[in-house]
């Protein structure tokens, strides 16, 4: 109906611009009614001859054949506008659900997409915020260095001159208060200048002072030969210090049972700050150890962790990084000669000593051999203790203990006998702790045992020199022990 009220309209339009019609209804010759329509040309004032009257009707014709597609491509317009009326009716009576489910979806999307995005900006702020953390420590650390360095070279300085002045004159001589009485230093013990020359003394390594056994090897004192307990340890001794920031945590040691071409004066040394542990420092000489000028330098083919390493019988036994295997690495040869995983032990930070460090697994050397410290899920974080064969790495006999491992500093064992160390940061701090594997029990202790430096990462006992070495802050440094006599 619109398409034909439309078409009618546009007729009645084109009438009425076009021209004037007239309608005349009358009865023919034979009697019918006829209606004439009459139409009054716009342009002619009077009808031409018949001759002339064909080019007006032709016009007439394409006038009405041009309105005929005039009205056809009308008629099309209008059914497509009336299906497109048909599909927009329809699509108003579907669409709203559809596109609400389809928003839903979007905004679903959108909300993950934010939340995912708020989480990764609070990591990457408390990460920032810890970066900021260790920078700030670093940065101290480094002004307290620059402080202690400058205060050792004003000390040194100070001691060299009572030194030189020392070997150039003799102490003056008081005045004799009886008679007979011998001449006595004016020499003050108390004096500041004395103090800094005798703490610069204390620094010489014991190995130059003490009196060596026919084997060649420095004793403490007589009759501390043989196994026993551990009832002192002395003041730390310092021996080095180490030069870069990779330096703060580290382990070094020597072979309580070298091998050719090795001898019991070679040192190795290993920086452990860092994410890719494999440089092993070695120094033939103890002064190449002190002066800092390593002799060789080996790259071990598997990244190590922590501090946890020792050598023994020209071997190096480690932890790989971020696993329970141990390693044995034949220094001369440089190559690995076994690999054994510890059953279920804890690593990479699931059971390490209190100061951390990925501190998971420590291996150990006494008289009896090799050792291996650390913890399983199934001791619940107590200390374990297994002896280990040097050769395959086998594990020869065990012990769980009742000392919680993340409750002690460090630990080393003596003849059987495994030690823990209470803090290794006070300056006070003990070994607190025996458990002789012997007899399979443990007992309390209260040996001093002082962290000079603050931060001692490594502790291990050598059998053959019979201290204790431990890396402090740096600091590479001995103490002297003393053992109970059997």
């Amino acid at each position: 109906m619109p398409a034909v009220q439309l078409l009618l309209l546009a007729c009645l339009v084109w009438g009425t611009g076009a021209r004037t019609a007239q309608l005349r209804k009358a009865n023919d010759r034979s009697g019918r009614c006829q209606y004439t329509f009459s139409v009054a040309s716009p342009n002619e004032s009077s009808c031409p001859e018949q001759a002339q009257a064909m080019p007006a009707i032709q016009d007439l014709q394409r006038d009405s054949s041009t309105q005929r597609e005039e009205l056809e491509s009308i008629k099309a317009r209008l059914s497509s506008l009336e299906s497109l009326l048909h599909r927009l009716n329809l699509g108003q009576a579907a669409g709203p659900q559809e596109t609400q489910d389809g928003s839903q979806r979007e905004l679903g999307s959108l909300r993950k997409e934010r939340d995912r995005l708020a989480t990764r900006a609070r990591e990457l702020e408390v990460a920032y915020s810890n970066v900021l953390q260790d920078k700030a420590a670093l940065e101290q650390e480094k002004r307290q260095l620059g402080k202690d360095n400058e205060d050792l070279a004003r000390r040194l300085e100070s001691s060299s001159q009572e030194v030189a002045r020392l070997r150039l004159h003799q102490c003056p001589p008081t005045r004799d208060t009886l008679p007979g009485a011998r001449e006595v230093s004016q020499w003050s013990l108390d004096t500041l200048a004395f103090q800094e020359l005798k703490s610069e003394l204390t620094e010489v390594p014991a190995s130059r002072i003490l009196k060596e056994s026919p084997s060649g090897r420095p004793r403490s004192e007589e009759g501390d030969s043989g196994c026993g307990e551990l009832v002192w340890v002395g003041d730390p001794i310092t021996l080095r210090t180490a030069e870069t920031i990779t330096g703060k945590y580290g382990v070094w040691m020597r072979d309580p049972k070298p091998t050719y071409p090795y001898t019991q004066e070679t040192t190795w040394r290993i920086d452990t700050v860092g994410t890719d542990i494999r440089q092993v420092f070695e120094y033939n000489l103890v002064s190449e150890f002190v002066q800092g000028y390593p002799s060789k330098v080996h790259v071990l083919p598997r990244p190590l962790e922590s501090t946890g390493a020792v050598v023994y019988g020209g071997s190096l036994y480690f932890q790989g990084a971020k696993s329970r295997t141990v390693i044995r690495y034949e220094l001369n040869t440089e190559a690995v000669k076994a690999e054994k995983e510890i059953p279920g032990a804890g690593y990479h930070g699931q059971f390490p000593y209190s100061w951390g460090g990925y501190t998971d697994i420590d291996l150990a050397v006494d008289e009896s051999g090799l050792w291996v410290i650390y913890s399983t899920e199934e001791a619940k974080g107590a200390i374990v203790l297994s002896q280990l064969n040097p050769e395959n790495l086998e594990l020869e006999r065990t012990w769980e203990t009742n000392i919680r491992k993340q409750s002690v500093a460090n630990a080393f064992v003596i003849c059987g006998t495994l030690y823990t160390v209470s803090s290794y940061s006070s300056a006070e701090a003990t070994v607190n702790f025996a458990y002789d594997t012997s007899t399979g029990s443990s007992k309390a202790l209260a040996i001093p045992f002082k962290n000079h430096y603050k931060y001692s990462s490594m502790v291990d006992y050598n059998p053959l020199e019979r201290k204790l070495f431990a890396w402090d802050n740096f600091n590479m440094v001995t103490y002297d022990i003393r053992l109970s006599r059997v």
